[in-house]
């Protein structure tokens, strides 16, 4: 699997721009753009597969479980370097950027109190979570978000050669 690989690449170094993002809105603008870029680059490489090893020809079903198995195994990968990340480089810095974000709302929205308490109760429960829980956490949503991608895009990539339908 290596567009698998590949894929897992790409995640990975765009994940380095989200903790960036905190200390510069162009990264996070950038983390954004390459995530928004991950169906068509899922398409793409679908693509290539249909054409250079299923000689242009692959049905719905074949494009789907390729491209769910090659999301999987870059979701494996990235949840590697989400695990590091997060055991060794990040020290709750994530953690404390969204607090200081929320912090800020409650300066500014002087009426929602609760509300405001409740996202503080939701974070703090996110806070406490180990870096392994963390990483699983994010390759179970990388799964699922991908899984509907893989549907979705799986309409796009399918091809039937007109030569050997009656």
């Amino acid at each position: 699997m290596h567009f698998g690989t590949y894929m897992g690449v790409y995640w990975i170094i765009k994940f380095v721009f989200f903790p960036l993002g905190f200390m510069n809105s162009f990264c996070m603008f950038l983390f954004f753009a390459l995530t928004l870029a991950v169906p068509y680059l899922g398409y793409r490489y679908a693509k290539m597969y249909r054409d250079r090893a299923c000689n242009g020809e692959i049905s719905f079903f074949q494009s789907f479980f390729f491209m769910a198995f090659m999301y999987m195994f870059a979701a494996l990968f990235t949840a590697m370097g989400h695990y590091i990340y997060f055991r060794f480089i990040d020290n709750n810095f994530i953690f404390n950027s969204y607090m200081e974000i929320i912090n800020g709302f409650a300066a500014q929205l002087p009426g929602m109190e609760a509300q405001i308490d409740l996202l503080k109760e939701s974070l703090d429960s996110v806070g406490k979570m180990t870096a392994i829980e963390i990483a699983m956490q994010l390759f179970s949503t990388n799964v699922l978000y991908c899984s509907i991608i893989s549907l979705i895009t799986s309409l796009f990539v399918m091809k039937k050669n007109p030569s050997t339908t009656l």
